[in-house]
């Protein structure tokens, strides 16, 4: 590891690198961060995700599938359904604030305010 000009910064390892490019290129496809932004304002089944962000329900069951192997998201059964949610709560304190920053530069109010304190920030 190696420090940057001003000595304060510490560059992390490259497994750590390469894990964050792993998981950003997940949600590189406008399905899946979509998919992710529905579930961090609440868990759902892949019908409703499906009428959410407007996808057959084959396809966001295969974007829910690589999300779920990526540990971003995970399921429970609740009868005859399957629920999903966000597992890992720093991705959506990134998701919130990316997409937040971006609807605000937009001139768009995003679908929720990014509340930090609420996602344990």
């Amino acid at each position: 590891m190696s420090t940057g000009a001003g000595g304060n910064f510490v560059d992390p390892p490259a497994e750590v690198l390469a894990e964050a490019a792993a998981a950003f290129g997940l949600l590189a496809t406008p399905a899946r961060l979509h998919i992710v932004w529905a579930l961090s304002q609440g868990e759902s089944d892949v019908t409703g995700l499906a009428e959410r962000v407007g996808g057959t329900l084959p396809s966001v069951s295969q974007h829910l599938t690589k999300l779920k192997l990526a540990g971003l998201v995970r399921s429970r059964r609740e009868g005859r359904r399957q629920v999903y949610l966000v597992d890992d709560p720093d991705v959506v304190t990134v998701v919130r604030l990316m997409v937040g920053q971006l609807a605000a530069r937009a001139g768009h109010a995003p679908a929720q305010p990014v509340r930090l304190r609420e996602l344990g920030a």
